[in-house]
């Protein structure tokens, strides 16, 4: 398998990025955190041509081989024949430069090219992304408890009598569906009212946050950001809009068989097939990318340095 052809980050020199051409390294690096252009590199001016170097005389005709000798042209016996390679040297074509391009690592580089790193940081993992993901929920589940508390409690004294019959009939043994207790209209009303409210409540906690410095509150706690692919700048409310939308507003599809809760299951769980990237759904409309932050490390008084001179 080849790596295909492309701007990626030198391995010999992570500070900077190189074009790969698919069979070796052109063109001059950029620094890591540059938009690269697109497309190749320009090409460098050829080299000046070198004066021709002059045809030595020819050689003494040789002397007729003796017994035991090779015929001129014939090969010794045990040299390689034309065309196969020296013994120690590897097979392939001539001036071909065989193995990974200089700096990444042999064995295996063909299969799996080094991890893009979008503006010189890692990509966030999955494991990562989820827990923020749930913390993120827990914070949108506190809310509703608190706004949409009510409503869901209507609905449940609205449903409660037909749940109640239908478990008494099963345990009872009877199948029959004649007489139950029905909902009245107003529960159909309910369940809309409350996925308008939890859907509202969602937008308000994620979109702001993620317009203006591209973390919620989970994932700030994980150590996740969520960049444009373009450059290292703010996402701004219109792509932090259109990310949330395709996670989002499935929500208000819940009330059709559960369908909106499919489609954002496969949604948070695109980015394990996503390569090399790992967006998700929401992030290729977006054009965004998620990278893990480097962790800070808390100073303690016994790594700093003491002062130059005597101590009290």
């Amino acid at each position: 398998m080849s790596v295909d052809p492309g701007w990626y980050v030198d391995p010999a020199d992570p500070d900077t990025r190189r074009y790969w051409d698919g069979e070796g390294w052109i063109g001059a690096p950029i620094p890591v955190d540059a938009t690269p252009p697109e497309g190749p590199p320009p090409a460098e001016p050829p080299p000046a041509p070198t004066p021709p170097t002059p045809t030595p005389p020819a050689a003494p005709a040789p002397a007729t081989p003796t017994a035991g000798q090779p015929h001129p042209g014939q090969p010794h016996p045990g040299w390689p024949q034309p065309g196969q390679p020296h013994p120690g040297q590897p097979s392939g074509a001539p001036g071909r430069p065989q193995g990974p391009p200089p700096g990444w690592p042999a064995g295996g580089w063909a299969g799996r090219p080094p991890e893009p790193r979008p503006h010189g940081l890692p990509l966030a993992g999955f494991g990562a992304r989820l827990v923020a993901r749930l913390i993120d929920f827990a914070v949108v589940f506190a809310l509703n408890a608190v706004v949409n508390g009510w409503f869901v409690w209507r609905l449940i004294e609205e449903v409660t009598p037909y749940w109640r019959e239908v478990f008494r009939r099963a345990m009872a043994g009877d199948t029959s569906t004649e007489g139950l207790p029905q909902p009245s209209e107003q529960a159909g009303g309910l369940q809309v009212v409350i996925l308008l409210i939890a859907t509202a409540l969602w937008l308000a906690y994620e979109v702001p946050t993620m317009a203006s410095g591209g973390q919620t509150f989970g994932k700030r706690l994980v150590g996740v950001k969520v960049l444009p692919t373009s450059a290292d700048e703010p996402l701004g409310f219109g792509r932090a809009l259109r990310r949330w939308n395709t996670l989002g507003l499935p929500t208000l599809l819940w009330y059709c068989c559960g369908l909106g809760l499919l489609l954002q299951l496969v949604d948070a769980l695109s980015p394990l097939f996503d390569h090399p990237l790992r967006q998700a759904l929401h992030d290729k409309r977006a054009q965004t990318v998620v990278v893990q932050l480097p962790r800070t490390r808390r100073t303690t008084p016994d790594d700093r340095t003491d002062p130059s001179g005597d101590t009290p």
